[in-house]
């Protein structure tokens, strides 16, 4: 295929003007509250890759950028559900459980130079896993919280906003005039944490507020633009949906986009504040609680639409492989379908499909009458050019890819083997006779530790080894489900995975 240069007309986003323009609109909301804002930090704390993907040119780590410039104004908590521990409910583009992505994002912040006053186990009910968690992290000197359920809520306020409510909750002292409440997932329990501090700072006579920080959907696009298309079709599992949010309508008489569960609870919302406060709510309506500068940083709204248009079709593989996995219903996959028909774009619009899908169909033609499954994968470089790769009885069609893509960007001859046979035979042999392996065939993970160590006496597998680092952030899609090894391996890699929801083997284990 033709090579297309890819360089700064393909950014859609400016991170430096969204930084400075964010920066100024949370420091003037916490003047708003007497320098006491509790910030409830929607969204990925680091790692965004969903609006790196969806606004090209946006640093998955600016929000903590932001916070490293708000430094010495800000203390940080993290929010966890004890419900989310207890089930081991798992964060997908990690492939970790919520518990050990806390863990994470503490040594993120600390790697940022930053610190946590706390960990909030919110909706505490002495979960086994739970205790585990708290005393997990004391014994590692980390300060932990636990809140109960909040009794009263939604509809008892008078209830809510007491000693027995929010009042039964331990306060959690802070220093700083900008409290950052952030957490792995939606219900977290972020918004309970800052409502009950500032129920303490009331009854202390501290006049502090509550702002939101998120980035989708944007409230000043508009509705059915694809950026915030592709916000439904990432929450599409839990049922999220935009809409024109009525109560700033009705009070501005100016369209504004929110999504349904914020909308859904801004009356009960603002009548919880005004309790707390004694006072009539400066906010309303739910967009008003935002802080949300994200469309100031779009620059090609061109490249952001297009940008967006693709994050659906990866969306709509994605349901499809936990559709056939057990995870989510097939509502979900009809949800993502009507979005790709709004946006008339079909799955074959992703680059790397047909040619992903004719790698397949060449392996099947090579071995006919084989009973075995042919899987195919392609992999477009930063450039443009697409390179495929194929499974074997010698490695995994995710293997023969990334091999074949740090040839191409080295300049090594095809016709030049990375992997010397006695490496081969000797992980084969490991394999198949020592631990019982049903395959020999090298997983991604397995090839990358060959070519590791082929590396020190070979020049040329050093000189590939180098290209790995320039297939982060490209596109990749498979004609099966990865395998565990694959996966991990594409994952580390940073690339950006879609599959089709098949099955590389027929085996129900797979290890």
């Amino acid at each position: 295929m033709n090579a297309r240069k890819k360089n700064t007309k393909n950014l859609g986003f400016d991170n430096e003007k969204y930084l400075k323009e964010q920066t100024a609109a949370i420091l003037e909301r916490v003047k708003m509250f007497n320098n006491k804002l509790y910030l409830e930090f929607g969204g990925k704390l680091l790692f965004d890759y969903h609006a790196s993907r969806v606004l090209p040119g946006f640093d998955p780590n600016v929000k903590m950028r932001l916070l490293k410039q708000l430094k010495d104004r800000a203390d940080i908590l993290l929010c966890i559900y004890a419900g989310d521990i207890e089930r081991k409910k798992v964060r997908a583009d990690f492939g970790i459980t919520y518990d050990v992505d806390a863990l994470k994002l503490i040594d993120d912040l600390r790697d940022w130079g930053l610190g946590i006053l706390g960990v909030v186990i919110t909706r505490f009910d002495n979960q086994p896993a739970a205790k585990i968690f708290k005393n997990k992290l004391e014994r590692r000197n980390i300060k932990v919280y636990t809140h109960q359920y909040t009794k009263g809520y939604p509809t008892d306020i008078n209830l809510i906003v007491s000693d027995e409510g929010y009042g039964a909750n331990e306060y959690i002292p802070t220093e700083n005039p900008l409290v950052i409440v952030t957490g792995p997932g939606p219900g977290s329990g972020k918004l309970a944490t800052c409502l009950s501090q500032m129920h303490h700072d009331y009854e202390q006579d501290i006049k502090s507020g509550y702002a939101k920080f998120e980035t989708f959907p944007i409230w000043d696009l508009p509705l059915r633009h694809p950026v915030n298309v592709a916000y439904e079709a990432a929450t599409a599992d839990i049922g999220d949906f935009n809409l024109i949010d009525p109560f700033h309508l009705e009070a501005y008489g100016k369209p504004a986009v929110n999504y349904n569960r914020d909308v859904e609870i801004f009356p009960v919302l603002k009548r919880i504040l005004e309790k707390l406060t004694g006072a009539q709510s400066i906010y309303k309506s739910p967009t008003d609680m935002g802080v949300n500068r994200a469309s100031f940083g779009i620059v090609q709204d061109e490249v952001v639409g297009e940008a967006a248009k693709q994050e659906v079709i990866r969306r709509y593989f994605r349901y499809n492989c936990e559709y056939v996995m057990g995870f989510v219903d097939k509502d979900t996959v009809q949800r993502v379908e009507l979005f790709l028909k709004e946006l008339n774009v079909k799955p074959e619009d992703r680059r790397v499909v047909e040619p992903a899908r004719q790698a397949a169909q060449e392996a099947y033609q090579r071995k006919k009458g084989d009973k075995g499954i042919f899987c195919g994968a392609a992999i477009e470089l930063k450039d443009g050019k697409i390179v495929t790769g194929k499974n074997s009885p010698l490695m995994h069609a995710a293997s023969s890819l990334i091999l074949n893509a740090i040839k191409e960007l080295a300049g090594i001859p095809d016709k030049i083997n990375l992997l010397p046979p006695n490496i081969i035979d000797s992980i084969g042999n490991l394999k198949k006779n020592i631990l019982r392996a049903k395959t020999v065939s090298l997983d991604l993970e397995e090839t990358l530790i060959s070519l590791s160590i082929s590396a020190p006496i070979n020049p040329t597998v050093q000189l590939a080894m180098i290209k790995l680092n320039e297939l982060r952030g490209c596109e990749i899609h498979m004609t099966h489900i990865p395998t565990p090894g694959d996966e991990a391996g594409l994952k580390r890699l940073g690339v950006n995975l879609t599959s089709e929801p098949n099955f590389s083997t027929k085996s129900l284990f797979t290890a």
